[in-house]
């Protein structure tokens, strides 16, 4: 038996956006259950997200740590943005992301993991790349705004980062997600045979 998510769509009665934001809106879709009845189902519909797990030559993660107001917390992360534009190349979004949050560039780029952050009440969808051979980004820093200008930033080596994952000390998902594939991946076939930075991606399909 192969283990595998597989696409499917359950017919929709009606559907309504009650809720339209900046970036993100909310949907009430009435949904055909199997036995025939038909149920509400509201959920937040999400552009799409990027991350970046970036390593240095001391095996350190780079690391911001960032104020995020529904959960009332201040988490350290792993740099990460929305897609913003529709088809957006989610490696050239993930470079704009590395550039703005920690002013840093990578050669090497691969997929680490593709993910439903909450599959239950959002459609968002995060591809989160590892980036290797990191040097300081050329030309000013990006100029930021809100949550971000309260922002730090850090380097924390991966040991450490699974540590503070297990004991209940690291809770952003993106982080989670990356550090533990990261050392999924160690143990397994090597970072090399990660996917290449521009694999097919079903759930936001790009452009290369």
């Amino acid at each position: 038996m192969t283990i595998k998510d597989t696409p499917q769509e359950w017919e929709i009665r009606a559907t309504q956006t009650p809720f339209v934001g900046n970036k993100t809106s909310v949907r009430t879709d009435d949904v055909v259950m199997p036995d025939g009845t038909v149920v509400g189902r509201d959920y937040q519909v999400h552009p799409g997200s990027v991350a970046v797990l970036a390593l240095d030559e001391a095996d350190r993660v780079l690391v911001l740590r960032q104020y995020r107001h529904p959960v009332r917390h201040k988490l350290w992360e792993i740099p990460a943005g929305l897609l913003d534009v529709p088809g957006e190349n989610p490696l050239h979004a993930a470079q704009r992301e590395l550039y703005e949050e920690a002013h840093v560039k990578a050669e090497d780029w691969r997929v680490l993991a593709d993910v439903y952050t909450t599959p239950g009440g959002c459609d968002e969808a995060v591809r989160i790349f590892l980036a290797r051979d990191l040097s300081e980004a050329e030309g000013e820093r990006f100029a930021v705004e809100e949550e971000e200008a309260d922002m730090e930033l850090d380097r924390v080596p991966v040991e450490d980062l699974v540590r503070g994952v297990l004991a209940g000390e690291l809770h952003n998902n993106c982080l989670v997600v990356g550090v533990l594939s990261l050392v999924a991946a160690r143990g397994g076939d090597g970072l090399d045979a990660l996917r290449p930075a521009q694999a097919p991606w079903p759930a936001r399909p790009f452009e290369t």
